[in-house]
């Protein structure tokens, strides 16, 4: 069997494909199928230059498709991108929790354990379950108000 150009692209096409799936953000996927695309035209005998732009015309289209359209039609309803602190959590409610190692107070966001201060008198200890609001973080703090004070 004689390698050519096209199996160089098809070799990257299913790596990068295969990659898609440790990532999930169809990213990927996009440069997978436009190295399965740049592999149609070195079939065809295109140069070689032809297909390096060829392949940067593909990944331009196709990876703002991916990003744009594709990503979110297969992601959860109600997911926000973006990680904790972008503001997605404001305003929701937490209940107090004693982390075990230290006996730290604080409030858990997304499955991360945070310390908390109060916004209007600065008091970063509770008792433990009171139900606080969220408003903001200010480094790795996040700054609360008690429910019972604002109700």
């Amino acid at each position: 069997m004689e390698w050519s150009l096209s199996h160089f692209w098809l070799i990257l096409a299913l790596v990068l494909s295969l990659a898609e799936l440790a990532s999930g953000v169809l990213v990927l996927l996009a440069l997978g199928v436009a190295a399965a695309l740049t592999a149609a035209l070195a079939f065809l005998g295109v140069s070689f230059e032809w297909q390096l732009v060829g392949m940067g015309v593909f990944s331009g289209i196709l990876v703002p498709v991916a990003i744009l359209w594709l990503r979110p039609r297969f992601s959860p309803k109600g997911v926000a991108y973006g990680t904790t602190g972008t503001g997605v959590e404001h305003g929701r409610r937490y209940h107090c929790e004693r982390r075990d190692f230290d006996g730290a107070i604080g409030i858990k966001v997304n499955g991360d354990f945070y310390r908390i201060r109060t916004s209007d008198t600065g008091v970063a200890e509770l008792p433990e379950g009171t139900e606080v609001i969220f408003e903001r973080f200010d480094g790795t703090t996040a700054v609360v108000h008690c429910v019972n004070l604002t109700e």
